[in-house]
């Protein structure tokens, strides 16, 4: 109760803040607007509408702007989503494969990706059956990510309880005719990208390439990728632009072993190895291509897209049971999607209207083999694994007056999982064919209090099918899709001196997918749907322009994530996820003596130890981490930062495993990931 009466207060408050500044405040001018778009693509809007389109949301909505990134290095999703509020992305360790999550989302999932949906220009990233890797997205050539928290995410047809990330590459129109960007670090890091990007005509082009590499602090986590990234646009006339994308990525990592807390302690570097099964790895390569075409009519815009992806993964894991070992696999995807969006009038007041359906449809070839020293062994078994979706959805936003907008939406969404066991062994058949559907509804509010200060409200329902990464685990007979009602309150603004994006949330889920550790192997997990669980939390980030050229900039997370009055753990505490988290930086932007310098510190703060088992008997500690970071634009061509994280060298948990009761016999204690210790980078860029 106290935090929810914080959290009210922060809401009641934060218009306030701003009442001075806006007195004279007023919105863009249109003329400029329209003038900006007729030299920009139609495919791909450029940062500023699309600020203006996500303000248009009554729920949580962000824009990531990848210059304020590029400010420090840009390795993994903690890098790029770290500071993005609502998102919670802690790298496993100090490698690409992260641990996301929005509102609780996939929470206790400790690999690979589940419940978000990953866009790429506004194309699904996600495998078909609902996973998602990390190594797919370059930083790199990325303009600006879109975060649509929860069923803010619905005009993309997305149905998850998180929401979606969206993407957006560099054009012709928005890259420079050529960058070039290194950066190095600590414990063999370096990355460094070249790309290149024009417009000649009616034909714009960006391509970009980058090479990774990282010994990584952790022993046995050495990363590396080569990445191959691009798009052509065809403006066919001022109504009609169609763009090309492709992308490239091949990615190897290691992947070090989790410890116990007082392997952490005494040496957070460490890592064992399973004799006969050497080090795990997690290999994969990606091919995707992908079209997009846009049109214009006098008041609506079609877009409309498709896309195919190609990827291989080769992952050695420990040996257990006949599903993992060496899982190795080639799965191909296919997707279309159609949005019509129309802007026009409804019982005389301004309306907008937003339909569309997106079908997806995947096909694995999945087997197991026995570790043998990180290489195939003996067949274990075989899968032949076709996933279908189908979503349709609309949306429409009623401005009542100036002040009051109301938002309603529905989607239908259809799921098909066919995993066929093509090799039967002493486990017996493990097929699966079930199919998934739901209908959900949203009903949101929008107040414009000033011309830049809004308070927004909305209720809706979230489903979510498994994917087949939980319908391969020991439990699968049962499995049902996980269902929610999200309830959300929230205020953004921005004024001279600060700017706001804060969220109070709360979600009640029916048959959560949770993932607890399999007794007897620190490998193996299995996914159960837990009965009733509370999901409910703040979000809040903060920007405030501060006297003598400083500038604060923090993204607060609070999560309360309970059980509710379940037979075996009552109400206790989900494990495997900080109760809070602050990132901030207080940095000082140079005036006219020192233009375009910045220096400043950075911290992250988790001030309470967190439950790894859902009996809370184990528990990932506290920590707070400070770091620097300092750079300067020199001229339009030369750029260049140089930063210093956990200068410290504090020894602490990135993230964790999770298990259900770690005082349970033969349930491993070595469930923690150690973040990095202390580390820097320097980075250059060379723009033409």
């Amino acid at each position: 109760m106290n935090k929810t009466k914080i959290c009210l207060a922060i809401l009641a408050a934060m218009p306030y803040l701003a009442q001075a500044e806006h007195e004279g405040t007023v919105h863009l001018d249109e003329v400029k607007v329209v003038a900006k778009k007729n030299k920009a693509s139609l495919t791909q809007p450029d940062i500023e509408t699309a600020k203006e389109n996500l303000s248009k949301t009554a729920g949580g909505t962000t824009v990531v702007n990848m210059e304020t990134v590029r400010e420090g290095r840009t390795s993994n999703m903690q890098d790029t989503l770290g500071m993005a509020t609502g998102v919670l992305a802690q790298s496993r360790f100090g490698a690409e494969e992260t641990r996301l999550s929005i509102r609780g989302s996939g929470l206790q999932r400790t690999f690979h990706g589940r419940g978000l949906k990953l866009m790429q220009d506004g194309i699904a990233v996600n495998l078909a059956d609902g996973g998602f890797d990390f190594p797919g997205i370059d930083p790199m050539a990325t303009d600006y990510i879109e975060v649509y928290r929860g069923a803010n995410a619905l005009q993309y047809g997305s149905t998850n309880l998180g929401g979606s990330i969206n993407f957006i590459s560099r054009t012709g129109y928005t890259a420079p005719a050529l960058e070039v960007r290194s950066e190095g670090g600590s414990y063999g890091y370096y990355r460094l990208g070249v790309s290149t990007g024009g417009v000649k005509d009616n034909v714009d082009y960006f391509v970009s390439a980058s090479k990774y590499h990282s010994d990584s602090f952790r022993d046995n986590a050495q990363q590396g990728a080569d990445r191959l990234t691009g798009n052509v646009g065809v403006k066919i006339n001022e109504q009609v632009e169609t763009r090309f994308f492709f992308g490239y990525v091949n990615n190897d990592s290691q992947l070090s072993s989790s410890l116990t807390k007082a392997q952490l302690k005494d040496n957070p570097r460490q890592a064992t190895v399973i004799p006969g099964q050497g080090i795990n790895e997690r290999n994969i390569n990606v091919t995707r291509l992908a079209n997009k075409t846009t049109i214009l009519f006098d008041q609506s815009k079609l877009e409309l897209g498709a896309y195919y992806a190609r990827k291989g993964l080769f992952h050695p894991i420990g040996n257990f049971g006949d599903t993992t070992g060496v899982i190795d696999q080639e799965s191909y995807d296919i997707g279309l999607t159609a949005r019509w969006a129309y802007q026009g009038e409804l019982f005389g007041h301004k309306n907008e209207f937003v339909a569309g359906l997106s079908p997806t449809r995947g096909r694995t070839d999945a087997k197991n083999y026995r570790n043998v020293d990180a290489t195939r062994g003996a067949l274990l078994n075989d899968f032949d694994q076709k996933a279908t979706n189908f979503e349709t959805y609309l949306e429409d936003r009623l401005s009542l007056d100036e002040q009051w907008t109301l938002i309603a939406g529905l989607q239908y969404a259809k799921s098909k999982r066919d995993s066929q066991d093509q090799m039967i062994t002493a486990s017996g058949d493990q097929s699966v064919d079930k199919t998934y559907s739901q209908t959900s509804p949203k009903l949101g509010v929008l107040y414009q209090l000033q011309p830049q200060v809004q308070l927004f409200a909305n209720a809706s329902r979230s489903f979510e099918p498994p994917s087949f990464g939980e319908l391969n685990s020991l439990v699968v007979s049962s499995l049902k899709a996980q269902k929610g009602t999200t309830f959300e309150i929230g205020s953004r603004g921005n004024s001279e001196f600060v700017d706001w994006d804060v969220a109070f949330y709360q979600a009640r889920l029916q048959d959560e997918l949770l993932q607890v550790g399999a007794a007897g192997s620190p490998f193996a997990s299995q996914t159960i749907n837990a009965g009733k669980t509370i999901h409910r939390g703040l979000e809040f980030g903060l920007t405030a322009r501060l006297p003598y050229s400083l500038q604060w900039r923090s993204s607060l997370l609070i999560n309360d994530f309970k059980l509710d009055n379940d037979p075996t753990f009552g109400s206790n505490r989900l494990p495997g996820i900080q109760r809070s988290l602050l990132r901030a930086e207080l940095v000082y932007r140079g005036s006219d003596v020192l233009e375009n310098f910045y220096i400043g510190p950075t911290i992250e703060w988790s001030p309470q130890r967190y439950n790894v088992d859902f009996a809370e008997t184990l528990y990932a500690d506290s920590y707070f981490l400070w770091g620097m970071k300092a750079g300067q634009k020199i001229n339009q061509h030369w750029s260049w930062f140089i930063e210093g994280r956990n200068l410290a060298n504090q020894k602490y948990a990135a993230t964790t495993g999770v298990v259900a009761d770690a005082t349970r016999a033969f349930t491993s204690q070595a469930q923690f990931f150690p973040g990095d210790g202390r580390t820097a980078y320097l980075g250059v860029t060379w723009t033409y």
